[in-house]
């Protein structure tokens, strides 16, 4: 017997080993879960509430979030996370190991256990012009930190499939040091078999049942991805069996700080679960054990004995709302909001004013000569990464193609913003749905070129110009910027409270639904459409590309 530092009686334990609810105290000695307490320094009495374990969210790009971890911690760790496996391929992208570097760097000594994969598609493709370019040599020296658990998603599919050396070199360096995270949306048949003989563990872009099942049967961990452009939980979730929940596993990707503020982070999956009819104890499995035995966390995921006290205390099962969220045996957030906030002490400088548009940049930039019929436009998905391929009349005038709001067709460029190199890609989209204006965002997936929507050049070069050279987001009509998210740190992130930057982004959305536009938050599908590695069609710097053929495909059809 023991004494403990805490002890907590009255509870119901969520073991989520045998899936069942026991009656059992919990101690906390330095930090970690022992039973069988003699005594203890101070004694909490749950009250017959819920204690689970701390929730993990199997992979996320913390940049998403606007807000470094230190910011984003204040935000998720009051949800019940208290632990995350982050991908920081986003200023990877930008920065390389630097900006890998500052952002491990602010992860340390957070009420929040941050997990690392080394990012191994910088760039994602060469269809795009990104800051930097990793190779198995250079990833390799992360490794040495122990957060460090895997290699990231490895999204070049093709690269997998036709044997690319440098892909599979970075594969065989993943198997050496842990697991290899996959990234193969629409992938199936002998394609996807021999992405998985390869080693890689796990995918996270289903969208249909039917994918994910035959992933699943493949002997891939299928993550349920519920973010902020990506909501693929209520088309999954059917999969999901008693005997299967092992396989799986729930992530965000991608979350922005107001939803994180208003919707939560992973407990709000299991909100969503819950009342699409999963059982609440293989809910909260799913968000905590099932991840830390994929990625042998052999500390985290599980309230048993020589384990971190992580842990989360709940009144409902049904109505799940996280009360308490305690790490490493500390109170760290309760009723909503955080103990303590955190803040960076890490120094940003290196990574700001980082957006360098071409020397010579005016409304002519953004011409597309040409006459044909019919052309390429992008058409967006709601709620989905992918896109479709739409072949439309196109609007000539003066010999030039024109938007054409009317029929919610928009000009879209995607400037190039690392080397001056002045490539811009040129093309059309539709389903933004707003008129008489402009947007541009530096984030945009995953090279982070400068990416602009508009119904009109000149509001086009305005939004552009406004976001060089801090980076950020905007939002511009006749000539006048309506709103602007200043995003320094890289173009992808804020050193400002969180409270600050979830304010200046509802400005900015408030903006732009002003132009017309009904989508919640049109920026999060714009920084996806220079993603090179998600079909149909997407426009990086270089051209439009067709990602099922892997090439650039001209406007006209």
């Amino acid at each position: 017997m023991t004494t403990a530092d805490v002890l907590f009686r009255g509870g119901q334990l969520i073991d989520v080993t045998t899936r069942t609810i026991i009656q059992k105290e919990i101690g906390v000695v330095n930090g970690q879960i022992i039973f069988d307490v003699m005594d203890a320094n101070e004694i909490i009495d749950l009250d017959g509430a819920y204690i689970a374990p701390g929730l993990i969210d199997a992979h996320m790009h913390v940049e998403s979030t606007m807000l470094p971890p230190s910011g984003f911690c204040n935000l998720a760790v009051p949800h019940g996370t208290t632990s995350v496996v982050l991908d920081p391929h986003e200023i990877a992208n930008v920065f390389g190991i630097d900006g890998i570097k500052l952002i491990m760097e602010d992860a340390e000594d957070l009420p929040i256990d941050c997990f690392f994969t080394a990012s191994s598609c910088v760039p994602a493709s060469d269809l795009e012009t990104s800051g930097a370019t990793l190779l198995a040599d250079d990833l390799e020296p992360l490794f040495e930190d122990d957060r460090v658990i895997a290699l990231a998603e490895m999204m070049n599919f093709p690269g997998v499939i036709h044997d690319d050396h440098e892909v599979h070199k970075k594969i065989q360096m993943g198997l050496r040091h842990g697991k290899v995270d996959g990234h193969c949306p629409g992938l199936r048949g002998d394609d996807l078999l021999k992405y998985v003989a390869s080693g890689i563990s796990s995918d996270h872009e289903s969208t249909t049942a039917e994918e994910a099942i035959e992933k699943l049967d493949a002997g891939l961990q299928i993550y349920i991805r519920e973010g902020s452009a990506a909501r693929n939980l209520e088309a999954l979730l059917p999969i999901v069996t008693a005997e299967n929940a092992k396989q799986i596993c729930f992530c965000t990707d991608d979350r922005h700080p107001a939803d994180l503020r208003d919707e939560g982070h992973i407990d709000n999956i299991i909100q969503k679960a819950i009342a699409l009819g999963l059982d609440p104890i293989l809910a909260i499995c799913i968000a905590t054990k099932h991840v830390a035995d994929h990625y042998g966390l052999d500390k985290h995921g599980v309230i048993e004995p020589e384990r971190f006290a992580n842990f989360i205390v709940f009144d409902d099962l049904n109505q799940f709302l996280v009360k308490q969220t305690w790490h490493h045996g500390k109170l760290v957030a309760q009723n909503g909001g955080m103990v303590r906030l955190c803040s960076s002490n890490v120094d940003w400088s290196s990574v700001k004013e980082s957006v360098h548009l071409p020397t010579t940049f005016d409304e002519q930039s953004f011409c597309i000569c040409g006459d044909a019929k019919t052309i390429r436009v992008i058409g967006l998905i709601t709620g989905e990464l992918v896109t479709e391929e739409l072949h439309e009349q196109s609007m000539v005038e003066n010999g030039k193609y024109v938007a054409d709001p009317n029929r919610d067709i928009l000009k879209i460029a995607v400037i190039e913003r690392h080397h001056n190199t002045g490539n811009i890609g040129l093309g059309f989209v539709k389903g933004f749905h707003f008129q008489g204006g402009a947007i541009a965002s530096t984030v945009g997936h995953d090279a982070h070129n400068v990416a602009v929507v508009g119904d009109n050049d000149g509001d086009m070069l305005k939004a552009a110009t406004t976001l060089s050279p801090e980076g950020g987001q905007c939002v511009v009509a006749n000539g006048v910027v309506l709103a602007y998210l200043p995003l320094p740190i890289a173009g992808l992130m804020s050193d400002e409270p969180a409270t600050t930057v979830v304010a200046q982004q509802q400005h900015v959305l408030d903006a732009i639904h002003t132009l017309g536009c009904p989508l919640d938050d049109p920026f999060m599908p714009l920084s996806f459409l220079s993603l090179s590695v998600i079909p149909k069609l997407k426009l990086s710097d270089l051209g439009l590309i067709d990602v099922d053929q892997f090439k650039v495909v001209p406007l006209e059809v």
